[in-house]
């Protein structure tokens, strides 16, 4: 016990009347070691039984809010361990503070966002979003950014404050399944019963369609060349909307060959009108 206490006051560092023991870098290492311990726990109580009715994204989100509580108080306490005193430290800091905050405004804006987001809830883990006009699904939220992955299979990694000050759409904030719309224009003189039949079959023979009783198609204008229609649907593929959409277009092909119906392209009538000749003299 002798030996073990000799190592422990050794003196590693010392400035003035300030001074680095084994026992305080023990204590520090320690500190550092029950913090992960308490995060393995408190993520393996979230992931218990009695949690797996609620949402992934709200756990996670409740996750990563106590994580970074429990850092900063145990970073704290750390510090305090040996011997620098957080409080002196941040007043003395001030004035060095505020000038890297200037510079680091938007990393800052981007810290408080992702707050925002975790405490808020509005985004979550899966959640699929449209960002000024890019189709992405929320893999990670982070503190200073998020990480997400489009429909090419490609990760990006968005800044916070773009999803708090942008508009965007989440597609699946309210329900996991969302309605689509597939447009389509058939030439005059189709028959519109058989038309609106026809796209409302082709929706209900595909797999990825949800509320089958719930496929509408309609007479949705008199255009220019065509008589134009939509088809209504559900689906839960929201991600993966654009490869259900072109099967869908298939099948409408498909059957429009089979029923004699015509898709509609742009015609243009030019009548010439001929000038009446001058008798000759």
């Amino acid at each position: 016990m002798e030996i073990i206490k000799k190592i422990l006051d050794y003196e590693i560092f010392s400035l003035g009347e300030y001074s680095i023991k084994v026992s305080k870098l023990v204590t520090f290492a320690l500190i550092l070691i029950a913090t992960y311990i308490i995060l393995w726990l408190i993520k393996k109580a979230l992931s218990a039984k009695k949690f797996k009715k609620v949402d992934p994204g709200t756990t996670y989100a409740i996750y990563q809010i106590i994580k970074y509580v429990v850092w900063i108080i145990a970073i704290s306490i750390a510090l305090e361990s040996v011997g620098i005193k957080v409080t002196i430290l941040l007043a003395g800091s001030a004035a060095l503070l505020v000038g890297v905050g200037l510079g680091l405004q938007q990393t800052f804006n981007d810290i408080i966002s992702g707050i925002i987001l975790l405490s808020e809830r509005s985004i979550k883990i899966g959640d699929v979003l449209d960002i000024d006009g890019d189709v992405v699904k929320i893999q990670n939220i982070g503190l200073r950014t998020s990480k997400a992955l489009n429909r090419d299979d490609i990760s990006i990694i968005i800044p916070n404050s773009l999803i708090t000050t942008s508009k965007v759409i989440n597609w699946s904030h309210q329900s996991n399944k969302t309605r689509f719309r597939i447009e389509v224009g058939v030439a005059y003189g189709s028959d519109v019963d058989l038309v609106i039949k026809i796209l409302e079959e082709s929706a209900r023979a595909y797999p990825d369609i949800s509320s089958k009783d719930m496929v509408e198609g309609r007479l949705t204008n008199f255009g220019g060349s065509s008589l134009d229609f939509h088809l209504l649907f559900f689906s839960k593929n929201i991600f993966r909307i654009s490869k259900v959409k072109s099967d869908i277009r298939r099948i409408i092909c498909q059957k429009f060959a089979e029923n004699n119906i015509v898709i509609a392209f742009p015609q243009l009538d030019v009548h010439l009108k001929s000038e009446p000749t001058s008798p000759k003299k």
